[in-house]
């Protein structure tokens, strides 16, 4: 069991960065707890796989300590840091059966033959794999082999932690949710250290304890699948998350209304800010609906998504194009339509990140 510790790290791929945007990886400070299962989720070229290949041994960072526990690994080779990595394309033997695959690590370690065979056999009940254990690996599917690799990192009992570098991307989207399932099935059953990284939010969401959330090389947000969606701590957070996003709309704060053009919004609490900043608000279209009830501010609806288990409207406040919830029995076709906010789900930002309130009404 390992703990991941990382102090003050960073990397440039330039030989001498001299300003923030010369770092690939911006510095962090963070705790990994030992048997958490966690994600590194952002876009493409927001650093995530730069993070993994310094915990895994193939990149030095340019500033900055890795331990696991107490030991400084940070200049060892990826061989003596005891970790299982699972690539995006399986790391198999076709011409070993699936027992000689799953065995092939245990083997090099010099383990006792039949303790191998008692740990390939847990593994492969685990990952549905015992039917499969005598045939060569060639023939199997794709999600077949990528199980294998799987199994091969997690054969060994005494693995520091598992990386997973996008491990379904290969994967057809059916089977997904099914290896998803399994993969966190294992987690709470193995409870070793996993760290995966994606760029799918359903992914990161679905099969991670914590997830890392990452923006320009920077971690700007770690929390769980509930606080990214209901506390984003940052703009790209509110955005990245969620699928329609977080609606953000400049406004102007006063006592505890926030001002959009002509329209005043209940806020339920005053916030500080500096004159200067960019202040927004921001609210999911969950927290904001359409209503012919003839209360709330009047919108022009622009069209409707019907997603089948919910509708959303995107429609236009004074300029602004947000999306918003359809409740059942509203006609979405009307023009006297209205949104109506909850006061308590409603976030402000300030030059992109989150305020926290003043004081409550009634506190």
């Amino acid at each position: 069991m390992t703990t991941l510790r990382l102090e003050k790290l960073a990397h440039s791929y330039k030989a001498k960065p001299a300003a923030p945007q010369d770092f690939a990886l911006k510095e962090i400070n963070q705790v990994w707890q030992t048997g958490g299962a966690y994600a590194l989720l952002g876009p493409s070229g927001c650093g995530k796989t730069t993070l993994l290949n310094i915990l895994s041994g193939l990149v030095t960072p340019s500033q900055g300590r890795v331990y696991f526990n107490d030991r400084d690994v940070t200049d060892l080779p990826t061989e003596q840091r005891n970790i299982a990595q699972v690539f995006q394309f399986p790391v198999i033997y076709d011409t070993m059966t699936v027992r000689e695959n799953l065995a092939f690590p245990l083997k090099n370690r010099g383990i006792d033959t039949a303790k191998i065979k008692t740990r390939v056999d847990e593994i492969a009940s685990l990952l549905d794999l015992t039917r499969d254990l005598d045939r060569r690996a060639k023939g199997l599917t794709a999600d077949a082999k990528q199980k294998i690799s799987l199994g091969r990192g997690l054969v060994r009992a005494d693995v520091a932690a598992v990386l997973f570098d996008e491990p379904l991307t290969v994967i057809d989207p059916q089977l997904k949710w099914e290896l998803r399932s399994k993969l966190k099935e294992i987690h709470r059953k193995l409870a070793v250290t996993m760290i995966y990284v994606t760029h799918d939010q359903t992914e990161a969401l679905t099969f991670a304890d914590k997830v890392v959330v990452m923006s320009e090389g920077e971690v700007v947000q770690i929390g769980t699948p509930e606080e990214l969606f209901e506390r984003p701590a940052h703009r790209f957070v509110g955005h990245f998350i969620g699928s329609p996003g977080m609606n953000f709309l400049p406004c102007v704060l006063e006592g505890t209304k926030a001002h959009i053009g002509q329209f005043a919004i209940e806020l339920g609490a005053a916030y500080s800010t500096d004159a200067k900043a960019k202040i927004e608000l921001g609210v999911r279209p969950d927290f904001v609906t359409l209503s012919s009830a003839g209360q709330g501010i009047p919108v022009q609806v622009d069209r409707v998504d019907d997603l089948g288990r919910n509708r959303i409207a995107h429609v236009r406040l004074s300029g602004h194009r947000i999306a918003v919830s359809v409740p059942s029995g509203v006609d979405a076709g009307r023009s006297d339509l209205t949104i109506v906010f909850e006061p308590s789900r409603i976030g402000i930002f300030a030059n992109d990140k989150r305020l926290e309130p003043q004081a409550w009404r009634g506190a």
